[in-house]
């Protein structure tokens, strides 16, 4: 029966638990107050997969002390979403997430806009990763369900794709989500047949989820801001296990 359940356990979809809006809030005040470190405890004890979070440029959320607190504290794994650039890159080496994935990033937007631009910059991003597997630690890359991009990413080294599932959250017209619920079908099925793992996420909420999650070759969702708004009236606990649950029915 053990062995069973840890069969089953392996072949669900994981959720890694984005906890960046945790640090928007206390941010929002230049206090001490909510710790973005309780937050990822408290989503491991509704067993949640693995935490995430974004150290952007601009540290407008997550500080590198909730950085180094993570890699000491989580017990699940940890990956670390940045951009592709030097300071990034010695951060990481030095702190040693479980998991890297390079973003786009614009001091301007509100969150990531879309995925990121492979193919013109595959001889940079070629070295980035390099330098990462080097400090054994695995790479993804935040990209849209576009084929072209995700074989280069695959041509550059990196290990999993998490695919940008923001058209398909903010689809309007239940004709729009489907068609791109397609698109992202498509993608996995390519990536998976170059020999990458498949992971997805952005906008991704309780209503939308069971859309992606039922798509058996993606092995992880990563989810923030959905179950941070809904911890905000249930709890992180309950809104973490709400969300484990529906991808566990999909």
């Amino acid at each position: 029966m053990q062995r069973f359940s840890a069969i089953i356990a392996f072949l669900m979809t994981r959720l890694g638990v984005n906890i960046d809006h945790v640090a928007t809030i206390r941010q929002a005040r230049g206090g001490v107050e909510p710790e973005p470190v309780a937050a990822a405890i408290l989503a491991e004890t509704a067993w949640a997969d693995g935490i995430v979070c974004h150290l952007r440029e601009d540290r407008r959320h997550i500080q590198d002390r909730d950085l180094e607190l993570l890699r000491k504290i989580i017990t699940t794994h940890l990956n670390l979403e940045m951009a592709a650039v030097n300071e990034m890159v010695k951060i990481a080496s030095k702190i040693h997430p479980n998991l890297v994935t390079l973003v786009p990033e614009r001091r301007e937007e509100l969150t990531t806009e879309g995925g990121l631009e492979v193919v013109k910059q595959k001889s940079r991003l070629k070295k980035v990763i390099k330098t990462l597997h080097e400090n054994d630690i695995e790479v993804s890359i935040f990209i849209d369900p576009d084929t072209e991009q995700i074989e280069a990413a695959g041509e550059i080294g990196a290990d999993i794709i998490e695919i940008h599932t923001g058209m398909y959250a903010n689809s309007l017209t239940r004709n729009k989500m489907e068609n791109e619920r397609k698109k992202i079908i498509n993608a996995t099925l390519f990536a998976k047949k170059i020999g990458l793992k498949v992971s997805a996420g952005h906008g991704l909420n309780y209503k939308n989820v069971q859309g992606i999650a039922s798509i058996k070759e993606i092995e992880e969702l990563n989810i923030g801001h959905s179950i941070i708004s809904r911890a905000v009236f249930v709890g992180m606990e309950k809104a973490v296990a709400e969300m484990k649950r529906l991808i566990n029915e999909a």
